[in-house]
């Protein structure tokens, strides 16, 4: 477990330690597990979930936050995972996947559990709605990180039935900015249905768009 950086959490839990098997072009987590000559073999570490009970009471904690968690080479260890955040309800545990068609098995998830897709084009959108309006969950939520096309949010009826909560964030190592257009369409969208929604640095900076709003 460690403290993170990442500022719409706390701390980061990786039970599951290896190379992602998504390999996306622009994973940091890919870059640094090449560059630091770290093991790739995907391997077990329940221990780590123990971590879960000993941070300060309220926190909030990403779990996976360098590999998918619901990727069929690790998604046998899910049920386990959802057992631990069920077994501490004090703290808010973050899921967040790129395979949003495998959600559905594991619903409803914990009341303590925010569960959300990774989105950057509009080709994702269908498949987050179709992952997030089939479960249920403490929080359900896209992240647009990084935003690399127009989402067409407005495309998308009924948001507020299924989604509650936006993340917006630009591509890192190297930077590269999102279209401030597509940027103020998702708030657009967003606000229209009482969505709070977070933009993360160096995107915020970059417009002069402060956004750092939590579900409620």
């Amino acid at each position: 477990m460690q403290k993170t950086k990442i500022p719409w959490c706390d701390y980061t839990i990786n039970p599951v330690k290896g190379i992602c098997p998504m390999a996306c072009p622009y994973c940091y987590a890919r870059r640094m597990y090449k560059r630091f000559k770290w093991n790739p073999e995907i391997r077990w570490k329940p221990e780590q979930l123990l971590r879960l009970s000993v941070v300060p009471n309220g926190s909030r904690l990403f779990i996976g936050s360098t590999i998918e968690l619901f990727h069929e080479k690790t998604i046998k260890h899910m049920d386990f995972i959802l057992d631990c955040i069920k077994r501490t309800p004090h703290q808010t545990s973050i899921l967040l996947t790129k395979k949003p068609e495998n959600l559905a098995r594991f619903s409803p998830f914990p009341d303590n559990c925010w569960v959300g897709v990774s989105v950057t084009t509009n080709g994702d959108m269908t498949n987050a709605y179709y992952g997030l309006s089939r479960v249920r969950a403490g929080t359900r939520f896209i992240s647009a990180e990084p935003l690399l096309g127009q989402l067409g949010m407005d495309d998308h009826v009924n948001i507020r039935e299924w989604l509650e909560w936006v993340i917006i964030g630009s591509q890192t190592q190297p930077v590269k900015h999102p279209n401030r257009k597509w940027v103020e369409e998702i708030i657009s969208a967003a606000d229209k249905a009482s969505i709070p929604v977070f933009i993360k640095e160096p995107l915020a900076s970059h417009y002069c768009i402060q956004r750092q709003e939590f579900p409620k």
